[in-house]
């Protein structure tokens, strides 16, 4: 038997590919949009894809289950728990507590685990050349390393009201149901890592076991003893801010994500097409230069989206493709780079790529408005807006700031002053300027502290001066 992780550093999420020697073919769970890595690791085995499946209508990326099936004409199996209102809306085989997918000695059988969300399943895996029971739990967002999946985002971003606490009772049962009758030795692969806003406190490592949890994790003591509702007080207290564009990631999942195929390369544009278009408000304009080049001079009206570890999540706290029909045009280094990001994109159904350039000489200019930490008692500002997570902001922040994470800030203009300058900060800088650039393009004037929070930490001569209530 193969099983292969294939993992995504910027949103800490997990797919695994598992694939039978003998009949030289593969199952994948849990896949992203840009699938082409599906497909390299098929064709470096041997192997063939006959079989997607996830285990539940993700938040956090758009799936590439139909996507997968489609080029490569695999058979697609999908959740038929939870009750009507959790049915996917798109042709495929319904799977139920216990039902199997077998290709060649192996056997994928689900198991209902509702409680991050009500049809989660997940997958038990029996390599049946060498053993006659399960010895490999691909886990969704159940049971990850040190953690739980969190039962809130149903009513952080999609509509819900008070289902977290149903949520936390139906995963109290899963566990016991499911996860503690499985043996010690069973290896629990989970479908995200360390950084994903899925839990509050994920582990790093790639995978774990079921004894190893069951002796370490939290919540195994409030299991041991029987006590539910210190389970559900411990499980929902603080959690992170939900992103805001999960709403959106959830309801495309469940309708079925738009199958793109075959897709033309990102093309470059000339600077002239990129100029009139943006004279006429036809494009999104994203800087992918770090704030500290960004802030030297950008294309007015732009985006300030870095390339690096986190630029998916970020492109999608800033950008809405569902309210902004205007395509991104992107700097970028050369086509690589531009394709590279192009491709991320779609992880979040960010589809509309209209190009690139590799320089901004000959645009309209403009140059993000900064404040130094020493000059912000001076400065006359509607608000003073913390874009951190809630928990940052009741560890510390500005006196008299409001906070509002970056990963809602485009939802919540309403909380927002109507005039006036607002000025924001993060922790070091980098959610800052792509909360404000976002910000900006929507319509605020905004000013953004230099070097954030630590800046003015480190500005501030009286320790007794800085504000450590929530």
């Amino acid at each position: 038997m193969l099983l292969e992780r294939i993992y995504d550093e910027d949103l800490a999420q997990a797919g695994y590919f598992i694939g039978c020697q003998a009949k030289s073919e593969a199952v994948v769970i849990d896949a992203r949009r840009d699938i082409s890595e599906y497909q390299a690791l098929a064709a470096k085995h041997g192997m063939r894809i006959v079989a997607v499946t996830e285990t539940h209508i993700h938040a956090d990326y758009l799936s590439g289950t139909r996507e997968l099936a489609a080029a490569t004409g695999a058979e697609v199996y999908v959740s038929g728990e939870g009750g009507t209102e959790w049915q996917y809306g798109f042709e495929a085989q319904r799977l139920y507590d216990t039902d199997t997918i077998t290709i060649g000695n192996i056997t994928i059988q689900a198991r209902h685990t509702p409680g991050h969300t009500p049809e989660h399943l997940v997958f038990l895996v029996t390599d049946g050349a060498f053993a006659n029971e399960p010895g490999y739990l691909v886990s969704g967002d159940f049971v990850f390393a040190g953690d739980l999946g969190r039962p809130d985002l149903l009513d952080e971003a999609a509509g819900g009201v008070d289902t977290r606490f149903e949520g936390a009772r139906q995963l109290f049962t899963s566990l016991r149901k499911v996860f503690l009758n499985l043996p010690d030795h069973v290896q629990v692969h989970p479908g995200h890592g360390s950084g994903s806003a899925c839990g509050k406190a994920l582990g790093a490592l790639p995978s774990t076991t079921v004894g190893y949890e069951r002796a370490h994790a939290w919540w195994s003591r409030h299991l041991a003893a029987d006590d539910e509702q210190a389970f559900i007080e411990e499980l929902l207290d603080g959690q992170p801010d939900a992103h805001a564009y999960f709403a959106r990631m959830k309801k495309q999942n469940k309708q079925g994500p738009v199958v793109l195929g075959q897709r033309s390369p990102v093309a470059e544009l000339t600077i002239d097409e990129v100029a009139e278009r943006l004279q006429h408000d036809e494009i999104t304009f994203v800087d992918t230069r770090l704030p500290a080049q960004a802030h030297q001079g950008t294309v007015a009206g732009s985006l300030n989206i870095p390339d690096g570890p986190k630029t998916v999540t970020h492109a999608a706290w800033a950008y809405d493709p569902e309210t902004d029909a205007r395509p991104l045009v992107l700097l970028a280094d050369g086509q690589g780079a531009a394709q590279s990001i192009a491709d991320r994109l779609l992880r979040v159904g960010i589809d509309q790529t209209a190009g690139y350039v590799t320089t901004i000489e000959g645009l309209p200019r403009f140059v993000p408005p900064v404040i130094e930490p020493s000059d912000l008692a001076d400065f006359d500002a509607a608000l003073l807006l913390d874009v951190r997570h809630r928990g940052e902001y009741a560890a510390g922040h500005i006196p008299g700031a409001q906070q509002l994470s970056a990963a809602r800030v485009l939802w919540h203009q309403d909380q927002l002053p109507g005039s006036g300058s607002i000025v924001t900060y993060c922790q070091s800088g980098m959610r800052n300027t792509v909360a404000a650039s976002a910000l900006r393009r929507a319509g605020h004037h905004v000013v953004e502290l230099k070097g954030s929070y630590n800046a003015w930490r480190e500005s501030q001569s009286e320790p007794q001066t800085q504000n450590t209530l929530a």
